[in-house]
């Protein structure tokens, strides 16, 4: 087999008929909306950014102190703040277009009838590549999580939303439930284009002298590269459920951890604490899978997923 150069090598992937020109996508809730790391990393960097959640009315999340530091991760308890869809289609969502990004919007609502609301308000917008369903989220009272957690609810969720919107969607699930791939399959059947998972695990920590929780909502959720082994698991479980695509995310740091995630079966995947530390994760990741590819003799970066011998 012909070895190919770096310029031979395809990075482009299509998710859920989203065509993007690389597999990494900013995880939504870690890149502000998509302009906040200019000019540091420019949106376009990335194969699509994922907004911050926006529900259908302003929030300002809970009480601080709302991230901390563990070891081998982070806990957040910003509780979807956000300045509401009204503002986000006035303002934020024109800034980011001018970066040239492919845009999924993260949208959450605390009922069934305000994601469709939502969803329907997003309907018709230029600009938006599609759309990735928050049902996951372990750190709001309402919502959230709640309708992840059962195949059913979510799989109703999923089906009322599909109606109310006219572009691609894919859903975030939760790693906080019994069986991953069932949660899977039920929204697979009610018309999901894309899985994307894991959200973050629940976590705690607690400050011994003053003798309190750390985080001022008492839990928050765990990312990092403490759940990467977790969200492995159920990213591997979830594509072996399902025929759609699944984006992977959770602990990915560097090209071999979002190789590892390809292998297990994502198409794609998304990278967030990464971030944080390292703003330009993002190129070194990119960078690293054609490398990773070239090593391998592909010419195509989706050459890789699934190649998991087992």
């Amino acid at each position: 087999m012909r070895t190919p150069n770096r310029k031979m090598v395809d990075l482009s992937v299509e998710v859920a008929g989203i065509k993007m020109k690389n597999p990494v996508l900013a995880a939504s809730g870690t890149f502000g909306y998509g302009t906040e790391y200019l000019p540091l990393v420019p949106p376009g960097l990335f194969g699509a950014v994922i907004t911050k959640t926006v529900t259908l009315l302003p929030r300002a999340g809970n009480a601080p102190p709302r991230v901390y530091e563990t070891p081998g991760g982070m806990l957040n308890s910003i509780g979807l703040a956000n300045v509401g869809i009204e503002r986000f289609l006035a303002e934020k969502l024109p800034e980011l277009l001018k970066n040239h990004p492919v845009v999924i919007v993260n949208i959450a609502g605390n009922t069934m009838e305000e994601y469709v609301e939502l969803a329907a308000m997003l309907k018709g917008q230029p600009g938006i590549s599609g759309i990735e369903l928050n049902i996951s989220c372990p750190n709001v009272k309402q919502g959230g999580v709640a309708f992840g957690s059962d195949p059913v609810q979510a799989a109703k969720l999923t089906a009322l939303v599909k109606k109310a919107i006219d572009r691609p969607l894919m859903v975030k699930l939760s790693p906080n439930v019994s069986d991953i791939a069932a949660v899977a399959r039920a929204v697979e059947q009610a018309g999901a284009g894309a899985l994307s998972l894991i959200n973050t695990l629940y976590g705690m920590a607690v400050d011994i002298d003053k003798q309190r929780p750390v985080l001022g909502n008492v839990t928050g959720g765990l990312s990092g590269p403490a759940v990467k082994p977790v969200a492995l698991y159920n990213v591997f479980k979830a594509a072996r459920a399902v025929k759609i695509p699944v984006i992977g995310l959770g602990g990915i740091m560097t090209a071999d951890d979002a190789v590892e995630f390809m292998l297990a079966g994502a198409a794609a995947v998304q990278i967030g604490t990464a971030s944080f530390v390292n703003p330009c994760a993002v190129k070194e990741i990119t960078s690293g899978l054609r490398d990773y590819c070239l090593k391998k003799g592909y010419t195509k970066v989706s050459q890789i997923t699934g190649k998991l011998a087992v």
